[in-house]
């Protein structure tokens, strides 16, 4: 109807500073704000106003604390060995059956919210082989794309992007770390001599032809090449913490989060989440970003057990600072992941809500924050506390026991800010080993006492257990940790390097 749409167009370009009954409107299809959604989700929960978040700047009027006296307001936590009718879990069994299944339902409806059970299928197909040099290592590098079916809305195509390069000279199958990362050939192999030298004749002969005044140019300058002849070294360096891993024997695949959802409240109508919900916004318990990551990952581990090259019981995930999060959240929901590697991961993550230190839930249920969460997250920063969540970080964490879990952080001095809040992190990776000690693993070999752990210097390797944790000398970055999370899960593995 004319009408319809002229209303809808409306509501979409005043936003949300008209009166509710006209915020209220929701496009059919089409684009709207993170402001616009955000606001969709308020007015789902009949909430008004929500807590400002504190500031990452120390000279802004409402800076984040990062003051240790006042870091702890709500300093004691939901009892992890504690079911909701007060009964304590003792035995193995009790923890599979009864306590976890509360914490996975707990963090699902109130936290990331849930996969839906329409959640589409993927279909994997390698696009592009690269042989590549890593380390000076010879590698194959494939492209692989993952199709989302999307017959529940054909308008809204998913292509998930991953990078797979295995050892080429792997004696069997390898163990194989998926890293949140833009799905980018690691070590581009290049041209040949000849093809250099070819490559670079026919785009001069090509320019002169357009335009001859390009050939006294080329003239004047014999030794200019638009194509450079490659030399031994001439190959870009991969990531460091790649070739780490290929060196050791590992395979990589680097998986793209954009290409699953988009990393802003806007694209939430968009990627998978509005695939699932055809185009509609959420609802207070759909997934968030954090959750599709996840679940995106899930799919990745579902092809690389069908790769024969792929050690398809010994594939790790990993992530820092949004992805950090996103690399927790998918290993304590997904238990086929045999090890995780949390880097920096802060608010959302490792680090506890209750706590009053850096970044705070007020700052995630932000607008420019808000899509990695659930919408029912909204209410704890307003009119809720986060002291009503019935769940903590440590909790998140345990979900990950009796697996491999390494908690990694870099240096505030270097540029891992205290936003993300260290300490708090430690705190809640001592908590969280209870669920270790309880099924038969190791943790940190501490204690359980989060309320008086003060966390260790920095560069101490708390590594002789299936938890673990390292904070290293560098900045906002998992890179110095990854030979000790190589090395450490080698040990767990049996496996010796390089094998």
């Amino acid at each position: 109807m004319w009408w319809k749409r002229k209303l809808i167009g409306f509501g979409m370009a005043v936003g949300l500073a008209v009166a509710p009954a006209i915020a209220q409107i929701v496009p059919e299809k089409g684009s709207w704000t993170a402001e616009q959604d955000h606001q969709n989700m308020m007015d789902q929960l009949k909430i008004t106003k929500l807590r400002p978040g504190p500031s990452g700047n120390p000279t802004d009027p409402n800076a984040a604390n990062t003051e240790e006296g006042k870091a702890n307001p709500y300093p004691m936590w939901p009892d992890l060995m504690t079911l909701h009718d007060g009964r304590k879990v003792t035995t193995a069994d009790e923890w599979w059956k009864q306590r976890r299944p509360e914490i996975v339902e707990d963090f699902e409806r109130e936290v990331y919210g849930r996969i839906p059970a329409n959640a589409p299928k993927v279909m994997w197909q390698v696009t592009e082989t690269d042989p590549e040099f890593i380390g000076f290592r010879p590698v194959i590098a494939k492209r692989v794309v993952g199709q989302v079916e999307n017959s529940a809305d054909p308008a809204i195509k998913v292509d998930m992007q991953m990078i797979l390069a295995l050892p080429a000279n792997a004696k069997g199958p390898v163990p194989v770390l998926i890293m949140f990362a833009p799905a980018r050939f690691p070590s581009p192999s290049q041209p040949s001599p000849e093809e250099a030298i070819k490559l670079d004749q026919t785009l001069k002969a090509v320019l002169a032809e357009r335009d001859p005044s390009f050939a006294a140019i080329f003239k004047a300058h014999p030794g200019f090449e638009f194509v450079k002849q490659p030399s031994f070294f001439s190959a870009p360096p991969s990531d460091e913490r790649i070739t780490d891993l290929i060196v050791d024997g590992w395979g990589v695949a680097l998986l793209d989060p954009a290409t699953i959802q988009a990393d802003n409240g806007a694209g939430l109508r968009t990627g998978v989440i509005g695939l699932s919900n055809r185009g509609a916004p959420r609802k207070p318990d759909d997934w968030g970003a954090l959750r599709a990551w996840g679940w995106g990952a899930s799919r990745a581990l579902d092809y690389l057990q069908t790769v024969p090259q792929v050690d398809g019981k010994h594939v790790g995930i990993e992530g820092v600072s949004r992805y950090g999060k996103a690399a927790l959240v998918t290993a304590a929901f997904d238990p086929r992941f045999y090890a995780v590697l949390v880097g920096s991961s802060g608010e959302g993550g490792a680090a506890p809500f209750r706590r009053n230190f850096g970044e705070a839930v007020e700052n995630l249920a932000s607008t420019s924050e808000y899509h990695w969460m659930a919408g029912n997250f909204l209410k704890y920063a307003g009119p809720k506390t986060p002291n009503d969540l019935s769940v903590e970080s440590n909790e998140l964490i345990a979900l990950v026991a009796p697996r491999l879990c390494f908690i990694s952080y870099g240096n505030p001095d270097a540029g891992d800010a205290l936003w993300l809040d260290q300490q708090g992190s430690y705190m809640a990776t001592v908590a969280a080993g209870e669920a270790w000690t309880l099924l038969r693993a190791r943790d940190l070999g501490v204690g359980h006492d989060y309320q008086h752990a003060a966390k260790p210097p920095i560069g101490t390797n708390l590594l002789d257990g299936e938890l673990a944790w390292r904070q290293h000398e560098d900045g906002h970055t998992d890179s110095p940790n990854m030979n000790y999370f190589i090395h450490w899960a080698d040990r767990e593995m049996g496996r010796k390097p390089g094998q």
